[in-house]
């Protein structure tokens, strides 16, 4: 299963977390875990390359899961902002259609 953590704190994106595969099928066939990478690597890239927002990344793609985290050191700006709410719209779609068993994802409070 890939969980997936969005953290806030007063009100703002803190950060947000990928963590591990979702195991709908084989490993290069997964079409949720292919989803999941290509929401959270985009919203990535978007927040570097077009809006020049300072996060920090860290990814890990290990055998055992894959683990990629975001975290805005500062107030992230209004678009940085949006682009984290359509992440986890894309996070939200994705669990209700393949199920809770592939994808879980929690909103928290830092």
């Amino acid at each position: 299963m890939t969980s997936v953590l969005f953290e806030r704190k007063d009100g703002f994106w803190k950060s947000f977390t990928l963590d591990g595969h979702a195991e709908y099928a084989e490993a290069g066939t997964d079409i949720v875990c292919a989803a999941l990478s290509v929401l959270a690597i985009n919203t990535v890239n978007c927040l570097e390359q077009l809006l020049q927002e300072e996060i920090e990344v860290d990814a890990d793609n290990e055998d055992d899961g894959a683990r990629l985290s975001c975290t805005f050191p500062g107030i992230p700006s209004e678009k940085a902002s949006l682009l984290v709410d359509c992440l986890l719209m894309g996070v939200r779609d994705a669990a209700e259609q393949y199920g809770s068993e592939f994808v879980d994802f929690e909103i928290r409070e830092a």
